[in-house]
């Protein structure tokens, strides 16, 4: 791998946000609000963007309007921070075509969700992770979330997926702090963890994790960045988790339905985007409306810290 790439949980770490995808009222792009979007993200020390993954509405787009958006990014990030591209589908080949595009796209690295609906086996997991990284032109990131996929890839089949060069790391969404801590164990030390449940974050880095793919650092990205950074420098920790739980609220009430509904909404609702979001995803009940809007109520001070 290139030298860039030498050291890369300092590259993969800390709070990386899985950026929502800006879109209008009629569902287009909102590439305006993106740049908005990136602009705070950069300026609130995230250190890295995650984009068309799961809460950007990877599934929901075109294949065009994917890779338009993630060239944005990338063009207007200009190297300030890392930009990692969502690529997965329930499809290998899918995979691999999207990447023929995404390849010609200077990203930082790749996150590819197990592939869903299907129910492949732990075998057909390999392959298809194997043929992806072989494909990639950068560095590929596992992404295991079974709450959404009906797909769990099992430790087992991590280990022997960190032995590819260009596989890198894992993005672990089950929430299951000792089954990161028996995976640690078993991977090489430069492995790139990193959770995807902003809930059980902190623990996730206690037991050893380099960072977290949140939803939360949409909404509140200084707040996620400082304990973020407190954790990494193992210094601060109690104000680490001070911080952690003034915005347990966000992490717990965010997702009262299906993610990226509460979080669009919860955004548009302090108007940093639009309402726009795409079928058959849409808007949060009255009731969801409610929670979230005393979450935000709640949140506020930590939300804005400076």
């Amino acid at each position: 791998m290139p030298g860039k790439y030498s050291n890369l949980s300092s590259v993969f770490r800390g709070s990386l946000v899985a950026l929502v995808t800006p879109m209008t009222q009629s569902g287009e792009i909102d590439y305006q609000a993106l740049t908005s979007l990136i602009d705070w993200h950069i300026e609130s020390g995230t250190h890295g963007l995650v984009v068309m993954g799961t809460t950007g509405e990877s599934s929901l787009v075109s294949q065009d309007e994917l890779v338009a958006t993630v060239a944005a990014t990338v063009e207007y990030v200009s190297g300030k921070i890392p930009v990692i591209a969502g690529c997965g589908s329930a499809s290998t080949q899918h995979v691999l075509d999207l990447l023929g595009e995404l390849n010609n796209v200077d990203v930082d690295g790749y996150l590819c969700v197990t592939p869903y609906y299907v129910k492949p086996s732990q075998e057909g997991l390999i392959t298809h992770y194997q043929q992806v990284a072989e494909a990639a032109d950068k560095p590929v990131l596992l992404y295991n979330v079974p709450g959404r996929t009906a797909c769990d890839l099992s430790n087992e089949s991590v280990v022997v997926l960190s032995q590819h060069p260009n596989i890198v790391g894992i993005k672990d969404a089950t929430g299951d702090i000792d089954r990161v801590k028996e995976l640690k164990k078993s991977l090489p030390e430069d492995f790139v963890l990193l959770s995807g449940d902003d809930a059980t974050a902190l623990d996730f880095m206690k037991a050893g994790g380099h960072g977290v793919i949140s939803v939360t650092a949409n909404i509140a990205p200084k707040a996620m960045s400082l304990w973020c950074e407190m954790m990494l420098k193992k210094a601060d920790k109690r104000q680490a988790e001070e911080i952690f739980e003034q915005l347990m609220p966000l992490h717990e009430k965010l997702f009262i339905e299906g993610n990226p509904i509460p979080i669009k909404w919860a955004m548009h609702y302090i108007s940093k985007i639009e309402d726009g979001i795409r079928l058959p995803l849409s808007q949060p009940s009255e009731s969801s409306k409610g929670i979230l809007i005393e979450m935000l109520k709640l949140t506020e001070s930590v939300r804005n810290l400076e």
